[in-house]
């Protein structure tokens, strides 16, 4: 490891990692405080540092007006770099989308074949083909929100590649959802219904959602949705588990905040967070079996077999 000019750097490659707003806050707080504790990671070619892994902790150095990071040399060879990177997907929290990618440019722009980079990575043909596979069908605007940090990964794998695969819903149309959504602060679980609503629901939901609308078209959907089926009980139950998701993120971002200082806050804060923490890994428990049970036994939110036509703004599915 080496201490270098963050800007000697080479950023080549920043495009192909994906960006989380999110995470960043709560890094930019933590190296603020502790400096960077993790060197960035590159290779060293002709005497450039070309960055790989670590453009959050470099993005907010460069926010903090950092010139001096560590930095750590995993290779002399881009490719041997991109290979290593691969190996250690799980210790780089590399989701799958940024394999697919990293698989990518090794076939584009080194000409490495299926089976070489399977080798290479102690993978089986079958690995690297999935993720091909993933990143084919993804168009270069989808690609653009995902990896800006504008929509997130887990709702495009989870949510819309179901729709991608119901033959008369477009290319075109799964580019103008993605872009009417992106960039608006959504959970994973609003984009799922809105989703639900723009691609099975009425033509004025989806012409409410493409003007941004979403407020609306939220409101609308979960109130249908609530109303069909559900009692009073497991709405009341369904209303908690958005308000413990919403809070939950609420705390993770919060938490950290330097605005956080009198020592009145600080002692109620210890009681609360104690009461919570002793309660954790019961609760951890009782979720894990809940979601089991979701899982086993969804009703009116299974995947689609095919659109419907309009049957209302929240169909039967």
């Amino acid at each position: 490891m080496e201490e270098i000019e963050i800007s000697s750097l080479d950023l080549r490659y920043e495009g192909i990692r994906m960006k989380s707003p999110g995470l960043e806050r709560g890094l930019f707080v933590s190296i603020m405080e502790h400096g960077i504790r993790d060197p960035l990671q590159g290779v060293v070619k002709d005497e450039n540092r070309i960055l790989l892994n670590g453009f959050k902790r470099y993005r907010c150095a460069k926010k903090l007006k950092m010139e001096i990071v560590p930095f750590q040399a995993i290779g002399s060879d881009e490719v041997i770099g991109l290979i290593d990177l691969l190996r250690r997907s799980n210790a780089t929290s590399l989701n799958i989308l940024e394999q697919a990618r990293l698989i990518d440019e090794l076939k584009v722009n080194f000409r490495m074949k299926s089976g070489e980079i399977a080798k290479e990575l102690e993978r089986s043909k079958a690995w690297v083909s999935v993720r091909m596979g993933i990143f084919g069908q993804m168009s270069d605007i989808v690609l653009g929100k995902i990896f800006n940090g504008e929509f997130p990964a887990y709702a495009y794998l989870y949510t819309i590649r179901q729709f991608m695969r119901i033959n008369e819903i477009t290319p075109k149309e799964i580019d103008e959802f993605v872009c009417a959504v992106s960039g608006r602060k959504l959970s994973v679980r609003d984009i799922e219904v809105l989703a639900q609503g723009y691609f099975m629901g009425s033509e004025e939901l989806r012409q409410q959602i493409l003007k941004g609308n979403l407020a609306w078209g939220l409101a609308r959907l979960k109130e249908s949705c609530v109303t069909r089926g559900c009692t009073e009980y497991e709405r009341t139950l369904l209303k908690d588990l958005e308000a413990a998701h919403k809070f939950m993120q609420r705390i993770s971002s919060c938490s950290g905040d330097k605005r956080l200082k009198s020592g009145s806050f600080w002692a109620q804060a210890n009681i609360l967070s104690e009461g919570i923490l002793n309660q954790l890994d019961s609760f951890k428990q009782s979720l894990e079996k809940f979601h089991d049970r979701t899982r086993q036994t969804q009703g009116d939110l299974s995947a689609p077999p095919g659109r419907q036509g309009d049957t209302g703004d929240c169909p039967r599915l």
